[in-house]
């Protein structure tokens, strides 16, 4: 089945409104991807790519979001097209594309994995060995500034400053420390895995606030946040940050 025209599904949140217009032109209108979704989890882009007609390898720690990614993936009819391997993005499985796109996938999705993994570099340089020249990567990742405005909004300003100085903002809590970016830190990785990043987007600037709200309109909200994801300073002080990268072609 070819890809249809729209990527974004009309549930999905508007949130995700910036990653789903950044890789709709990478995912629609072509042939079939190979799609590898690195802690792809439950199957939030894996099972919209796969009714785009798309076949989705899901790489995820969890048991149990890979059995929720399987029933979403029945459910919308789309399950031979979704396979799962159980693993942690910075020590992969061995993974393949199927296919005549083989070897390589076409588009790898990390999205909100690099804040945890023991090592980013590692995890891209991982990335970048299944990519096939002239393949995609969709990376995002939690942005600093975004998280210290957040946490001082939140009435937490000695948290605020731990982050902003890049350390964890509340060790006694005893959960791991999460990994915040800033973008300048996010394309040097990008680069550093051989990868060429294209122009860095906010992801959720105002979706979160406003989505609280009763009376916001779901469309006009929508709408909002793609006009201030590519937008400074609007997109410096978003909750995450997205990036498209490409794997240069050989010669």
């Amino acid at each position: 089945m070819p890809p249809t025209s729209s990527a974004a599904p009309t549930q999905a949140p508007a949130r995700t409104a910036a990653v789903w217009a950044a890789l709709d032109p990478v995912v629609t209108g072509g042939h079939p991807l190979q799609v590898l979704d690195v802690g792809g989890g439950s199957g939030m882009f894996a099972v919209p790519l796969a009714q785009l007609g798309h076949t989705v390898t899901v790489v995820d720690p969890s048991a149990d979001a890979l059995a929720t990614l399987h029933r979403r993936a029945e459910t919308a009819g789309v399950g031979g097209r979704v396979r799962s391997l159980q693993g942690d993005a910075d020590r992969m499985p061995p993974v393949a594309a199927d296919g005549p796109q083989a070897p390589g996938f076409d588009l790898v999705l990390c999205h909100f994995v690099l804040e945890v993994v023991d090592d980013p570099s590692s995890t891209l340089g991982q990335i970048a060995a299944v990519l096939r020249p002239g393949g995609t990567l969709s990376l995002a990742a939690a942005n600093r500034a975004g998280a210290v405005l957040a946490r001082a909004v939140g009435g937490h300003p000695v948290e605020a400053r731990e982050l902003l100085a890049d350390r964890d903002p509340a060790p006694a809590r005893g959960g791991p420390a999460r990994r915040r970016f800033d973008p300048d830190q996010l394309l040097a990785l990008v680069a550093g895995a051989g990868l060429q990043p294209g122009e860095w987007r906010g992801v959720s600037v105002v979706a979160d606030l406003l989505e609280a709200s009763s009376g916001a309109v779901p469309e006009a909200v929508r709408a909002l946040e793609l006009a201030l994801s590519g937008a400074s300073p609007y997109r410096d002080v978003a909750t995450g940050l997205h990036v498209l990268a490409t794997r240069p072609a050989t010669a």
